[in-house]
């Protein structure tokens, strides 16, 4: 098992992705803002059952990969490290958009807001990216198994995540109305996404494995 400082770097990193707007977060606070904060929480069921997909293809994969191949290690960090920049970038330039814009969407049932909760987790890149590129440079061979570290981890990444998604679709209509009549407050909010990541990235870039 990972130790208690990479434990807590991962919740950080996991924290800091959940946090920053991509698919999923546009989809859930769309949703919850057209259709009620029941029709967002059906959709989040969706993207969990997205996120154990992902921790269960990663986890045997990685372990796979990372015992086959000769620096698979370095590459997935460093492959990792680039598109942290990249979000970090998305979330500091200028001209960028607040997830909580309010959007009219056609009311779904509850099976479609499942489903397409779950697609739009699959084919989320920022998920893929978290579980193929960043994870593995968490993992310890002398911590025993590295399935098992996978396995922890990624449950780890799902907790935050849903539990940062949850709140998220629960109060998406009033975060929406308090962030309409004050845009620093989405400005700040964007750079202190991008600062934590970008910090993330720097760490990645000169931590190797132990």
């Amino acid at each position: 098992m990972p130790d208690t400082t990479h434990l807590a770097a991962f919740a950080l990193l996991s924290l800091g992705m959940a946090l920053t707007p991509g698919p999923n977060m546009l989809y859930l606070v769309s949703r919850s803002i057209s259709q009620g904060r029941t029709a967002g929480l059906i959709s989040l069921i969706g993207v969990a059952l997205g996120f154990v997909f992902y921790m269960l293809c990663a986890a045997f994969g990685i372990t796979t990969l990372m015992m086959a191949v000769p620096y698979a290690y370095d590459a997935l960090r460093f492959c990792g490290v680039a598109y942290l920049l990249y979000l970090a970038w998305q979330a500091v330039k200028p001209g960028g958009r607040s997830p909580f814009q309010v959007k009219n969407l056609p009311k779904d049932s509850p099976k479609k807001l499942f489903m397409m909760g779950f697609i739009t987790n699959l084919f989320n890149p920022k998920i893929a990216i978290m579980y193929v590129s960043l994870m593995p440079q968490f993992l310890m061979p002398d911590h025993g198994s590295i399935l098992s570290q996978s396995l922890v981890l990624g449950s780890i990444q799902i907790i935050i995540s849903v539990t940062i998604n949850a709140m998220i679709a629960m109060t998406a209509g009033s975060i929406a109305v308090f962030l309409t009549g004050r845009p620093a407050w989405i400005v700040i909010q964007r750079w202190i996404m991008g600062t934590v990541l970008a910090g993330l990235a720097v760490r990645m870039i000169f931590e190797g494995r132990k």
